[in-house]
């Protein structure tokens, strides 16, 4: 699966516009509704058809299909979850059910992946004579192409019109099942020629191998964002930038950005005059907000904390300064 791209500072200072928790999970959810449709659709096409052609890599293919199934149910689940306001007991609010329902994803398909690399790899090595798939098979593998091209867009335009992680992860899934039945149509089409079956059971093994390495992917990229990471240079360079650009608002440091179900959650402390009144000081933090808010699409929520010039702590543990930030090269030492 790709690294999720991460936002430019923006250069105007129009205030982006407020995601919608509740927009948000109707958009999962429609979305959720097609995949299961057209998923349960192909699942049932292509392992009734690979029973009858004979083919282990096209009931292989419907295998991860009906997993795709459940994937789009665990998504309506969790959009009723993403919907409930904060509450004492959360805070923060219900979006990290996003993150967390991510995770479980890449385990469903870890499960499936090494189901059918052993399925395979059982039959190859102890089975007995493998038959060549029929004709069939390559005709189901055709239309599984072209269907599963469809849900895979369909997932990502959804998924970035709401900047759900979730949405993202399973159209990465199913552009990975594109591929997969590409492999599938190669493996099925040399095993006709060629009247070998076991490159048919071979394949089905190689699509178990792919299937693994989304899961991996999905759960590496989401496990970061559980650990409250994910952040990058790019959102750090806005956050000082936008600090800066508050007259009497200085030294930005113990800055810390974390992920909230695609939105961002800000950490910040900052300087001013210490003989400042506390009013005046209050007016700066909330223009500060304002900035932030002004160059970072989808935050979430800003804590800004001040303090009198030249009273920054020693040996902070937490967040980020401008002196760990290379402003010449733009990285973080």
């Amino acid at each position: 699966m790709t690294a999720r791209k991460k936002p430019d500072c923006k250069q105007d200072f129009d205030f982006p516009e407020k995601i919608n928790t509740a927009t948000k999970a109707e958009t999962i959810k429609k979305a959720s509704i097609i995949a299961i449709t057209g998923n349960l659709i192909l699942a049932a096409v292509k392992i009734i058809s690979g029973v009858k052609a004979g083919s282990m890599a096209v009931v292989a293919d419907g295998v991860d299909s009906s997993v795709d199934v459940l994937i789009g149910i665990m998504q309506i689940f969790v959009s009723t979850i993403i919907m409930r306001p904060a509450d004492e007991d959360h805070p923060w609010g219900h979006g990290k059910a996003e993150t967390i329902a991510t995770v479980v994803l890449s385990f469903i398909l870890f499960y499936a992946g090494m189901t059918l690399v052993f399925n395979s790899t059982h039959t190859i090595i102890f089975g007995e004579q493998i038959e060549s798939p029929g004709f069939l098979a390559i005709i189901v593998t055709i239309f599984s192409v072209f269907g599963k091209l469809l849900l895979a867009l369909t997932q990502y335009i959804l998924g970035k019109k709401s900047d759900s992680a979730m949405l993202k992860a399973n159209g990465a899934n199913m552009a990975s099942d594109v591929i997969i039945s590409l492999g599938v149509l190669a493996g099925v089409g040399l095993s006709s020629v060629l009247k070998m079956g076991v490159i048919d059971a071979a394949a089905s093994g190689l699509v178990g191998l792919w299937v693994i390495k989304t899961s991996i992917g999905i759960f590496w990229e989401t496990n970061t964002e559980l650990m409250d990471g994910g952040s990058s240079k790019a959102e750090y360079k806005c956050l000082f930038e936008a600090v800066h650009s508050v007259p009497g608002a200085k030294n930005p440091h113990r800055a810390r950005i974390r992920r909230i179900a695609g939105l961002w959650d800000i950490d910040l402390d900052i300087e001013v005059d210490g003989k400042m009144a506390l009013q005046e000081a209050h007016k700066i933090a909330t223009q500060v907000e304002q900035a932030v808010c002004a160059r970072m699409e989808r935050v979430y929520d800003i804590m800004v904390h001040v303090e009198p010039s030249g009273d920054e702590g020693k040996n902070e543990g937490y967040g980020l300064n401008e002196n760990t930030y290379d402003k010449k090269g733009g990285h973080l030492k």
